[in-house]
């Protein structure tokens, strides 16, 4: 049984959120969020990178 919201669905639980929250605690945890984002693919990326490396440094230890 999938969920279908559409656009006033969506506004309509975005005012009770704010209407609870306020609008300085939802923005502060917006910000939160898109940083915790930003953290996360900055860390696959930097994953990736190493794992990378590893992988030449086996491949030159094996010829």
């Amino acid at each position: 049984m999938p969920f279908r919201l559409g656009v006033p669905e969506l506004i309509i639980i975005l005012v009770i959120v704010i209407l609870l929250f306020g609008v300085g605690r939802v923005t502060k945890l917006g910000g939160e969020l898109g940083s915790a984002i930003k953290s996360f693919r900055k860390g696959i990326k930097d994953e990736d990178k190493s794992d990378a490396k590893t992988e030449e440094k086996e491949e030159t230890k094996s010829e």
